[in-house]
């Protein structure tokens, strides 16, 4: 059986305590994982400043070159995996075996943290603003024509990883080349991207005391959340509201992702029915930027049932189809559980499950040993009921009928709004609510991102601080 180990600044440690993952399919034991506990977490990171200097030995320039030489690797290297090798297509195949994500999805997400580690140069312009990164370097410099100086806000970025996709990976890549060394949790369903790129990263020349990964516990997750200087926490409601009045943690929970049709384009909803399929079903529904509402102010039932009939057509397919569109759930339970949530909610008038009539099996599907939930639309009346603006990890979503002239109020926290209209008061209040994390306008799928815009919070503003800064010229203190 595969041992992937914990990382000690780098170095392969393996643990007596282990824990395994099973394949989705077959529930066998499919990878056995090093659990790290909370000593142990804790005892590596006293001395994180030392490992800080390390990276401060060299250029964001040299970084920069590192990032794009492991982006090769990590798409096209056999790279080490614990003590044994790991090529691109075992990549694709294990990520797979434990998440259930089709190999056509896997790639996808392995094309995006490529993207991301070979388009780094694109990536920080768009964190910094197009900041000479030598201001790192040196310290100090000149940014848009002014005296700029940065401080880190601590020694380290930890990470507690989620297991629902492997594109999230792409938020901390950026940390190593703004000298930030990295501590990360991955998820027990997903172990297999950070360690890859940590070794693209050490292949690449980056070195390895910069690196911990530590496979842990609810316990050891929240030493890392207490002991690094900056971290990011991927997770559910539950998880992420117990950090939520720490500023030293980014907080990444659902996304509430949503697409808007403004009163100007509603009536032509079908043209836009291809944006609004691939918002909600694209990476089977697992990202938190897929749309989980379409919101209207009239035809709503119309265009659910549009919606539910595109959608009814994905269905299963074997892993290793390229036309596979939907995964299964890794735990059966889980894909049970949120069906009977779901049907809970419907328990309560003002909501209606569209989809229903074109699956005659229920939502719940079985397919070749596996357990599926199939695409769900359902139609709200109000923006009160309790599946108005829920979010699942799979294409469902909810079309809620609501007034034009109050809907950006009624949206509450939406990480992605796609919004459909060329109405100029709309636009004006989406770009001035603070609950729109991203603002597409127009009829851009909320997956759609770019290098230069980050979807999620901004890394650099997450690691770096601004000093006030002035410096007397070296004439006159000469004089």
């Amino acid at each position: 059986m595969l041992h992937i180990p914990i990382l000690r600044k780098g170095r392969p440690y393996v643990s007596l305590t282990v824990n395994r993952t099973p394949h989705h399919r077959t529930r066998e034991p499919f990878v056995e994982i090093s659990q790290a506990n909370s000593g142990l977490v804790r005892r590596d990171l006293l001395d994180a400043e030392a490992t800080w200097r390390i990276l401060q030995g060299f250029r964001c320039e040299e970084l920069v070159k590192m990032s794009q030489r492991a982006a090769e690797y990590f798409k096209d290297d056999d790279l080490p995996l614990g003590d044994a090798t790991q090529s691109p297509e075992d990549y694709v195949k294990s990520i797979s075996a434990t998440t259930g994500l089709p190999h056509v999805m896997v790639r996808k997400n392995m094309m995006k943290i490529y993207g991301v580690m070979a388009e780094i140069e694109s990536v920080l312009s768009g964190l910094t603003r197009g900041m000479d990164l030598s201001v790192l370097d040196e310290g100090y410099g000149v940014a848009g024509g002014h005296n700029v100086s940065f401080f880190p806000r601590g020694y380290n970025l930890g990470a507690v990883l989620p297991n629902n996709s492997p594109g999230v990976h792409s938020l901390w890549i950026p940390a190593i080349v703004m000298k930030s060394p990295l501590v990360l949790k991955p998820g027990s369903a997903e172990p297999w991207s950070p360690y890859r790129v940590i070794q693209a990263f050490i292949k690449a020349g980056c070195p390895p005391e910069v690196f911990g990964y530590y496979p842990t516990d609810h316990g050891g997750a929240g030493t890392i959340l207490q002991s690094c200087g900056r971290s990011m926490l991927f997770g559910d409601v539950g998880a992420v509201k117990s950090w939520k009045n720490d500023p030293r943690i980014e907080l990444h929970g659902p996304g509430y992702s949503k697409v808007i049709l403004g009163e100007d384009c509603v009536d032509d909803y079908e043209r836009y029915l291809d944006v609004i399929i691939h918002s909600i079903a694209e990476n089977s529904g697992r990202s938190c930027i897929n749309a989980s509402g379409v919101w209207a102010p009239r035809r709503g039932r119309e265009i659910a049932e549009a919606l539910a009939a595109r959608l009814a057509q994905i269905q299963p397919k074997p892993a290793d189809d390229p036309e596979a569109k939907i995964a299964p759930f890794a735990d059966p339970r889980v894909a049970e559980r949120i069906s009977r949530m779901i049907d809970g909610g419907l328990n309560e008038p003002g909501a209606v499950d569209v989809t229903a009539q074109y699956r005659p099996g229920g939502r719940v599907a079985q397919f070749e040993g596996c357990t599926y939930l199939l695409p769900t639309i359902l139609h709200c009346d109000s923006v009160e009921h309790g599946l108005a603006n829920k979010e699942f990890l799979f294409p469902f979503a909810s079309v809620v009928e609501h007034p034009q002239a109050s809907m950006v109020d009624a949206i509450g926290p939406t990480l992605v709004v796609t919004a459909i209209t060329s109405n100029e008061h709309l636009k004006q209040q989406l770009l001035a609510s603070p609950h729109v994390g991203r603002l597409n306008l127009g009829p851009i799928p909320t997956m759609k991102i770019g290098w230069d815009q980050p979807h999620e919070g901004n890394l650099f503003e997450h690691l770096y601080a601004r000093r006030a800064f002035q410096q007397q010229s070296a004439e006159l203190v000469h004089h």
